[in-house]
């Protein structure tokens, strides 16, 4: 029998998914500008602005509202189990389907992923993996804790082109193993292995729901 996916935490507000994709795409249009025009610096003023406004609006203790002695100081917990590029744009955003222990997917790292001229930085090609594995693991339904998470760069990855993403797991006990591939067309640029502890859903601490106002 199929089982359900995994998840933990609230779903994001959709105005911060909306933001963050703006956000994400701001960011990679300053990254190219050449001049500082006027916009900028007052752009720049009106952000600082409403960081300080919206500053007013959150918990005074930012640490995640979960298990069994919750806060109501607090906030609440976002669940990171897939799309976290969705309302967080320091994350990649990727699409992603998984079925029978594989997933297929498509990435395209903008400027924002930059290191060497043209090139995706490795540490975020750690992250986009450690995303994918693990959602894989969790739209199957069995999921965990990371313990290992090793990667092999075959080729450098390049910007502004749409990769393609490969990955399979297998379930041995109490671990699970996954390998996914990162592919140029039929060119691998880079593979990852990974290692993670097979959990129980039921086990997890229990998480405070969004606040209603």
């Amino acid at each position: 029998m199929e089982q359900p996916k995994w998840t933990f935490g609230v779903t994001p507000l959709p105005e911060v998914v909306d933001l963050a994709h703006e956000l994400r795409e701001l960011t990679n249009v300053v990254l190219a500008l050449e001049i500082a025009p006027d916009e900028l610096r007052a752009l720049t003023e009106q952000v600082r602005t409403a960081r300080e406004q919206l500053a007013r609006a959150i918990p005074p203790d930012l640490a995640p509202r979960i298990g069994p002695e919750l806060h109501p100081d607090q906030r609440a917990y976002m669940d990171h189990s897939r799309d976290v590029g969705d309302f967080n744009p320091c994350f990649p955003l990727y699409s992603l389907t998984c079925a029978d222990d594989r997933a297929d997917g498509e990435v395209e790292f903008p400027l924002s992923y930059e290191r060497p001229p043209g090139i995706v930085h490795g540490g975020f090609l750690a992250v986009f993996f450690d995303l994918v594995l693990q959602q894989l693991n969790c739209d199957l339904g069995v999921a965990g804790k990371t313990t290992t998470l090793a990667l092999r760069f075959r080729r450098p990855t390049p910007l502004l082109r749409r990769l393609r993403v490969t990955a399979h797991r297998t379930i041995d006990g109490d671990r699970i193993h996954s390998v996914g591939e990162l592919l140029d067309g039929d060119e691998l640029l880079c593979t990852a292995e990974m290692s993670a502890v097979a959990g129980r859903v039921e086990n997890l601490p229990t998480v405070s729901p969004r606040r209603a106002s």
